[in-house]
């Protein structure tokens, strides 16, 4: 493919953009994780998204683009609300508990989730025997880590298991979110689009937040400088840097190399969390990664068979694998 100017993009401008789509959003789970150390979860997601959202839609402004009609602030805002509420927002709350290293793999199981929701909307595919049988395989990889957890013992054990499933759940509400940002209107510019899902999101976070009473609990005080650096990692390097390199690929690169960001972004997160946090790295999570990695590679392998078009930038951009969340 070729850029803008007719010329075929440089394999280094290539390599920068995979590099910046690998390693930071396999980054933003240890940021996560190191975030949420001394900041409240959702107030510290909804901040993210916010500050994010408002200084990316200012940008879009200056430079003419349209904002949104009143139908699709609204669509943006269920959008916002699954991805980034029970999405990301899960994941957040979901990481004071479970290692940032089980919380990627576990978020690693979205195209599944994302095969059965396109199956059950109105006028969906049915599955493929090879999809199926990837579904099977992979949701056995989530089954073994859920039941391979180890966990602690009186009130630890059951928060270690409600984080677990949050983490289901958040892949759940991420695919169901991006499902309907796919079939449903939105700005035609992705950088307004995603600026209105991350002001619509962020607004329900802080309202989850505000309802748990997390800004009553919290002072500037108890912030380490590490959480302080790992927010600002996810504000600049999470939500634009990594999302600029993902459009960037997709207008340059075939979308099937760019969609392999899914198998790396697990390993990046766990080699991190093991580096820098000395989270351990067992046989049993090896295998279930396998697992579950297998089972993605077998559902997605049919649609790299048959080409189709390029999912919208935005669902992609925020996962906390983007996901921030991706993602």
């Amino acid at each position: 493919m070729k850029t803008e100017t007719g010329a075929p993009p440089s394999r280094l401008a290539v390599t920068t953009a995979f590099a910046a789509v690998y390693i930071v959003w396999g980054a933003t789970y240890l940021a996560i994780r190191m975030g949420v150390a001394t900041l409240p979860p959702f107030l510290m997601a909804a901040a993210r998204f916010l500050v994010a959202g408002a200084l990316l839609l200012g940008w879009t402004w200056l430079r003419g683009a349209t904002l949104p009609t009143a139908r699709q602030w609204r669509n943006s805002a269920i959008t916002g609300s699954l991805l980034l509420l029970g999405g990301n927002g899960l994941v957040c709350w979901a990481e004071q508990t479970v290692n940032s290293s089980l919380a990627a793999l576990i978020i690693a199981a979205s195209p599944m989730w994302f095969a059965l929701f396109e199956w059950a909307r109105p006028g969906g595919r049915r599955p493929t025997a090879i999809t199926s049988l990837g579904l099977i395989v992979g949701f056995s990889g989530v089954g073994l880590l859920v039941l391979g957890t180890p966990h602690g013992s009186g009130s630890a054990a059951s928060t270690s298991v409600a984080g677990v499933l949050a983490l289901v759940v958040a892949c759940a509400a991420w695919a169901g979110g991006s499902i309907f940002s796919k079939h449903s209107d939105n700005p035609e510019s992705p950088w307004v689009s995603t600026a209105a899902q991350m002001l619509t999101g962020g607004a329900s976070l802080l309202g989850v937040s505000l309802l748990t009473g997390e800004p009553g609990r919290f002072s500037f005080d108890q912030v380490s400088t590490r959480s302080f650096l790992a927010f600002l990692y996810l504000v600049v390097f999470g939500s634009w840097i990594g999302f600029g390199a993902y459009v960037w690929l997709l207008q340059n690169c075939a979308p099937t190399k760019v969609a392999t960001y899914a198998y790396v972004n697990p390993v990046i997160a766990t080699l991190l969390g093991w580096w820098v946090l000395d989270e351990p790295l067992t046989a049993g999570t090896g295998l279930a990664a396998l697992v579950i990695l297998g089972g993605v590679l077998i559902v997605q392998w049919p649609r790299a068979q048959t080409p189709r078009p390029a999912p919208a930038p935005v669902v992609e951009a925020l996962s906390p694998t983007k996901s921030d969340g991706k993602a």
